[in-house]
Order: structure tokens, then C-alpha cells, then sequence
């Protein structure tokens, strides 16, 4: 009687469904989209904060803020506007001429200027810079807690939060 060596056909599928099983479980824990979205989340973040940085610097040199004319009554604040409509756009603008934000900002920040909101004001000199999370663990971060006009009102956790730089 000849003996083979090697496994057995049974042997070899009870492996692979092993294999298989272990692989659903994993990209289960992953889960690609959620990653996908903390990875868009983390980049309109890191917008926030220059937007922010920058309108602070402009006001710092030119004593006024980037949405109002030099030396003349501040026709609007902004109060949640995104970083393409008015007058944050002109604002934008303002900011890069002043060489507080590279030249190609609005290209290199995609299609997330339209994430990004703004409100401030003129006249106490605040301004408060603000996206809303796609990503759950952001979306429940402690710091996901103000509304479009920087006010601490909404639930943490609730999905209708900003996460704001002030």
C-alpha cells in the first residue's frame, strides 16, 4: 500500500473558509469607507486650522479683519459662510495677497472649501472657523460640540455638531 503525502482536498477548502472567515472578520473591523472618511476629515481639519491661523495673522498686521475694507465701516460679518461664498471668498483672496496663504490654497484644498464655514465679527475681533465631521469618532469628539455661529448648544455626538477653531 502506497502512502501520499499531502493534504486532502477537504482539508484544503476547510483552510481556505477558515482564511475567508478571518478576512470578512478584519475588513469588518477596518471598515475601508469609515477610514476613507477620517482621512477627509483629518485633511478639512488641517484646512481649518490655517484658515483660522491666517485670518488671525491678517488681523494681526493689518488691524482689521480680511472681509472688511481698510479704514471704512465692515459691510458684513460673516455669519457660517463657506470659504466660497461672500465675503469669505473675498476674504480669501484678501489672505493671499497679504502672503498669509500660499497662492494656490483654494486648488490645493479641493473641493473641501465648500466644508469649511466662517463666522466672526469686526468689532469684538473674533472669528470662529469650523467644518462639520463625516467620520463617527469625530463626529463624537468632545471638540464636535458648536453649531455654524459658534455657539456650544448642539448634543456631542448627534451628527448636526461643527468642530470649530476659535
Amino acid at each position: 500500500m502506497k502512502k501520499f503525502k499531502g493534504f486532502t482536498l477537504i482539508e484544503l477548502l476547510i483552510v481556505i473558509a477558515l482564511l475567508g472567515a478571518l478576512a470578512v472578520g478584519l475588513l469588518a473591523a477596518l471598515d475601508p469607507f469609515e477610514q476613507l472618511k477620517k482621512g477627509t476629515d483629518t485633511g478639512t481639519r488641517n484646512i481649518v486650522s490655517e484658515v483660522h491661523g491666517a485670518i488671525i495673522r491678517y488681523y494681526g498686521i493689518k488691524s482689521h479683519m480680511p472681509w472688511c475694507p481698510t479704514g471704512t465701516a465692515c459691510p458684513a460679518d460673516p455669519s457660517g459662510n463657506d470659504l466660497t461664498t461672500a465675503p469669505v471668498s473675498t476674504s480669501i483672496t484678501n489672505i493671499i495677497e497679504a502672503g498669509e496663504l500660499k497662492s494656490d490654497f483654494v486648488e490645493l484644498a479641493g473641493g473641501n472649501t465648500t466644508k469649511v464655514f466662517v463666522t466672526g465679527s469686526e468689532v469684538d475681533a473674533t472669528v470662529a472657523v469650523c467644518y462639520k465631521p463625516t467620520a463617527k469618532s469625530f463626529i463624537a469628539d468632545a471638540n464636535s460640540k458648536y453649531t455654524i455661529f459658534r455657539a456650544a448648544t448642539c448634543t456631542v455626538g448627534s451628527g448636526d455638531c461643527y468642530w470649530c477653531v476659535k
